[in-house]
């Protein structure tokens, strides 16, 4: 697969004026019921970088989905926040026929040097590499955007196979390719299926309402994926169903956390 450029220019982003956007989500992006949540989130980091004024990278994100987005044009618009010499916090709204349907927050922050040494308390699972693991395909005709995801499981049960565990760990890669930065980073924290199908044998509708995104390294200067990603389910139960998300790179960096917040409507 070749890289085919910034995140946005996959999805015809442009600016229309000062601090508004417009977006086209294809059909092909479409997960469940709409667009692909991660997908969308994506593009909200994606009009945060480009409307701040400070070249900061990416530390965290906080997505709401507000409505029922359907495929098509997006309009988004941002507001930047100043927060001392090193924190910029932006707040985009992603709009359909100027009715909101998604919002999110996003944090850039300059690097700089600490007397704390650098740490992290996820180790990557020990697991097969990309190339010996086999395809797996989210059935396209129900989930569209499963055509663009290349997934080759590494650990743990499949989605609706019935098992004792709710977790998932694949490699996983985007098609077409596009480089590994903040944005790619949260379409494919979304990429593998609710953290609680594989306790099942068919498929619910379990939408995300909010999702928390956390970049603990410096993506500007990773290549592309595939990357390792593990989902588990942390709890369900009334209704809500809750996953953590981490992914790591192919030299067991963590890369990216997140978290959902999921309404469980079967």
């Amino acid at each position: 697969m070749k890289l085919t450029g910034r995140f946005g220019a996959r999805f015809a982003l442009t600016a229309t004026d000062a601090g508004h956007w417009h977006a086209v989500v294809d059909d092909s992006w479409r997960g469940w019921t709409g667009p692909h949540g991660g997908t969308l989130a994506g593009l909200l980091i994606d009009v945060a970088q480009r409307a701040s004024t400070r070249d900061y990278p990416v530390r965290a994100a906080d997505v709401r989905f507000l409505g029922r987005p359907a495929t098509g044009a997006f309009t988004l618009r941002a507001t930047e926040h100043i927060v001392g010499r090193s924190t910029t916090m932006l707040d985009v709204v992603a709009e359909q026929g100027g009715v909101p349907v998604a919002a999110a927050t996003v944090i850039l922050g300059a690097p700089g040097a600490t007397s704390i040494p650098a740490h992290s308390a996820r180790p990557a699972p020990a697991v097969a590499a990309a190339p010996d693991c086999a395809l797996f395909q989210l059935p396209p005709q129900i989930v569209p955007v499963g055509a663009h995801f290349v997934i080759r499981p590494a650990a743990g049960p499949l989605p609706l196979s019935g098992a004792d565990e709710a977790m998932m760990c694949a490699w996983i890669a985007l098609d077409p390719a596009l480089p590994l930065d903040a944005p790619s980073s949260a379409v494919l924290a979304d990429a593998l299926p609710p953290g609680l199908f594989p306790l099942l044998t068919a498929p619910v509708a379990v939408p995300t309402v909010a999702l928390s995104m956390q970049v603990h390294a410096d993506l500007g200067h990773l290549g592309e994926a595939p990357v390792l990603v593990r989902a588990a389910n942390v709890s369900s139960g009334d209704g809500w169903s809750v996953d953590d998300t981490d992914i790591w790179d192919s030299d067991g960096v963590l890369l990216v956390t997140a978290r959902q917040t999921r309404r469980v409507l079967g």
